[in-house]
């Protein structure tokens, strides 16, 4: 069975389109269950109905036409049900509903499983026979898991669809949207440009061109040039191989004529596709060909075609690359954004980011964010390469993407735009006034930086300090560890810039979803692996170097504070400690006259929450980063998207362990801040502020956004809502009650950033 699985499986592979892959199916299922019909029936979702896609035993003309509502039917019992039915009488079940035009009176056995994808019911898989017996449980299972694989192949034919303006079964769609995780805040609606790695044959995306003969001339000078390329490397290693393999070289020169692969791509570019594109489907369809061979030899050739393939693409890309022309206003689209990529477009011209891979702590997003650009990462089923050139609106507030916009969804967004340029202005005039409530508390907003641009846009917004600059993203953005002068040019731009206000700079915080390109690390769970202090520790050197760096920046200003991240223990502290003196002890020997700075420790990992005394004898003050705090008290990745939606920071259960923390490190007679994106949120600040946190530290385009809220309501308003929230037991309780004190408060127009925890 499960070789006739992996048979079933690797044709609906090889199949064109979703139509063949369904027809296949169902003839497969018949023959190999030796039923008399299988069928697939699909939800069409602007129908509201399960249509008959694939049948073999059934009326063929039914196809497309026969459907059933979701209350109808075995068929909708299924689907309501999440699980399989499985009925010797079918005829005598209560739910059991006769369509006429397919013709199905004589088939009395009945088994039916779900399609289900990211818990949504797509489809229905069914086999039915005329005499009356029970499936058994091999054969239930044998339909199970076929589905399981047909729920990936439906999911990437409606994700298509919802691109190209039509559903499945062919009815005609608007606003499909696609969900991931917020990359940076913001709305955009702009023509989409996908982007890709270079000679990646597998992300091509679809193109049209309007000289095609010019793009005919243009794919042979680049498959000329890879012919002069293969002959080169032939002559010179001639002399190293013998006739025999030297043929390989004139089979390599015979695949790239005119006659044979040259000739396809042609075919197809004559079609009106443009080079890149042709050569990619042409690949593919070897690849897919040689690769389900028998033959063993025959299969290995699949890996010839994608290599000279490959080096074709990579002149067409290479001399492609200089004549790029950008929208006034686009939306870069990648399966996987780099710095490099953003690096790529004209400034004025990038209006959106959305990365089908990577989170909302990726340096791309911390790039965007910096940029004022709206991002929306990690989007689920994304078929970005079918996104170019088409319209599509980015929602960054809340990580979607929405494609084929109808008029309504996109005025819809429009206003939106409209609301927030009109906010901007209007917070402009409090920037200079301090953030303190109707009743004169005073909290201070700081800003959390990676980058000069941070800086310059957190000074214009009236930010009082830095409370966490990400040292990670100078690394990041190199293809080396940065030397300690490099570092130490980085830090004290950072550190003059916002003399005298306090600049707290963390160590580098590496490991998790934030490796180096060139010091990858690779582990099973990397979130609870080697990341943070942890590779400090086991590097001293590489920590010495910065925390030198750092302490030299700060000769002559004295306005740095070091925080360490990821810390669980007091033997990490310790040792950290330990190193931070020795190199201040060996810039004083060097003749440098540095203060020893401030040292605190960023509270992330739940253990530390009862060390807070131990802590308190051993550094000068404590920050609160929420993000990694609630992912692990919740045991929820927040930059997977399918869980994403689970996490949030106002969960009841991590805004008491907040409080708690606020309580205990004062009873310390310690500063604390928060430097997680919750402190960034408008509503959730104004608890943090009735916690008792003496400082938020945000992205910059949150700071005048916090400081609007905290200037339109009292602290006894905020206190009294605190004591409201923590007596809730779920998470959408706790936001309607934000929510509606934001909107007593006059500054309802900020719900949209609110709700997004």
């Amino acid at each position: 069975m499960l070789e006739t699985l992996r048979s079933i499986i690797q044709e609906v592979n090889e199949a064109k389109d979703l139509t063949a892959s369904l027809e296949i199916i169902v003839r497969r299922v018949q023959k190999t269950m030796e039923v008399k019909v299988c069928s697939v029936y699909l939800l069409d979702h602007n129908l509201g109905r399960y249509v008959l896609m694939a049948t073999k035993g059934l009326d063929p003309q039914s196809v497309g036409k026969a459907s059933l509502a979701p209350e109808e039917g075995l068929v909708g019992l299924v689907a309501q049900r999440a699980e399989p039915v499985n009925l010797e009488h079918a005829s005598s079940h209560p739910r059991y509903f006769y369509i006429p035009e397919t013709r199905e009176e004589e088939f009395e056995s009945f088994l039916g499983v779900p399609v289900i994808h990211h818990r949504e019911v797509l489809g229905v898989l069914v086999v039915q026979q005329s005499e009356v017996r029970a499936f058994d449980a091999e054969e239930e299972a044998f339909l199970i898991t076929l589905s399981a694989q047909l729920a990936g192949i439906i999911a990437n034919e409606e994700a298509r669809g919802a691109i190209t303006g039509f559903s499945p079964t062919g009815i005609k769609t608007t606003d499909a949207v696609f969900e991931g995780v917020p990359g940076a805040p913001g709305v955009v609606i702009a023509e989409a440009v996908t982007v890709f790695p270079p000679a990646d044959l597998g992300v091509i995306p679809s193109r049209k061109v309007d000289d095609i003969q010019k793009e005919i001339d243009f794919f042979n000078e680049c498959l000329n040039q890879v012919r002069i390329d293969i002959s080169e490397l032939k002559m010179k290693i001639k002399g190293q191989l013998r006739p025999e393999e030297r043929e390989l070289f004139d089979a390599y020169l015979h695949m790239l004529s005119d006659n044979a692969l040259g000739a396809e791509v042609i075919a197809y570019i004559r079609e009106g596709n443009w080079a890149q594109g042709a050569l990619a489907r042409v690949a593919r369809d070897h690849v897919r060909n040689l690769e389900a061979m028998d033959d063993d030899y025959l299969r290995e050739r699949a890996t010839d075609i994608k290599d000279l393939c490959s080096r074709v693409l990579f002149y067409l890309q290479d001399k492609e690359q200089d004549n790029r022309k950008y929208p006034e206003r686009c939306v870069l689209v990648s399966e996987e954004l780099s710095a490099a990529m953003l690096a790529e477009v004209p400034k004025e011209n990038l209006a959106g980011i959305v990365s089908a891979k990577g989170s909302g702590h990726s340096h791309v997003a911390i790039l965007s964010r910096a940029m004022g650009i709206p991002a929306a990462m990690g989007i689920q089923d994304l078929p970005f390469s079918e996104l170019d050139g088409k319209e599509i609106i980015v929602d960054g507030y809340n990580g979607r993407v929405y494609s084929n916009p109808s008029d309504e969804l996109r005025d819809r967004f429009m206003e939106i735009v409209r609301e927030e340029e009109q906010l901007s202005e209007g917070l402009e005039s409090i920037k200079d006034l301090p953030c303190e409530t109707l009743d004169g508390h005073r909290v201070e907003l700081w800003v959390n930086t990676g980058l000069m641009t941070d800086v310059l846009r957190s000074r214009e917004r009236g930010a009082e300090g830095i409370g966490l600059f990400r040292t990670e993203v100078p690394f990041l953005l190199r293809d080396r560890f940065p030397t300690e002068r490099e570092q130490t040019e980085i830090y004290r731009q950072q550190l003059e810039a916002f003399y005298p206000k306090m600049v707290t700079m963390r160590t580098l915080d590496i490991g998790g979803d934030k490796p180096l390109p060139y010091f990858p690390i690779k582990e099973e769970n990397p979130f609870l692996g080697w990341r943070g202090i942890r590779v400090s520790m086991d590097h001293p050197e590489i920590f010495i170097a910065q925390v030198r760096a750092m302490m030299k920046a700060s000769s002559g200003l004295d306005n740095l504070q070091i925080l360490l991240p990821m810390i669980s223990n007091m033997n990490e502290v310790d040792y950290s400690l330990k190193l931070i003196k020795r190199a201040h002890q060996e810039l004083l020997e060097e003749g440098l006259n540095i203060q020893l700075p401030k040292v605190g420790v960023m509270i992330e990992i739940p253990a530390l929450m009862y060390q807070i005394k131990s802590l308190a004898s051993r550094i000068q003050f404590i920050s609160v980063g929420t993000n990694d705090l609630s992912q692990y008290l919740l045991a929820i990745d927040r930059n997977n998207p399918r869980v994403s939606g689970i996490y949030s920071t106002l969960h009841p259960s991590v805004l008491r362990a907040l409080k708690k923390l606020a309580d205990d490190i004062h009873a310390e007679n310690l500063r604390v801040s928060v430097c997680g994106e919750m402190a960034g949120n408008p509503g959730a600040a104004v608890l943090l502020m009735a916690m008792g946190y003496d400082v938020l530290s945000m992205n910059a385009t949150s700071l005048l956004k916090v400081k609007s809220v905290v200037r339109n309501v009292t602290y006894q308003q905020a206190r009294d809502l605190l004591e409201k929230v923590l007596t809730e037991e779920d998470t959408e309780a706790v936001k309607a009650l934000v929510d509606i004190e934001l909107y007593n408060a006059g500054v309802d127009r900020l719900l949209r950033t609110s709700r997004n925890s």
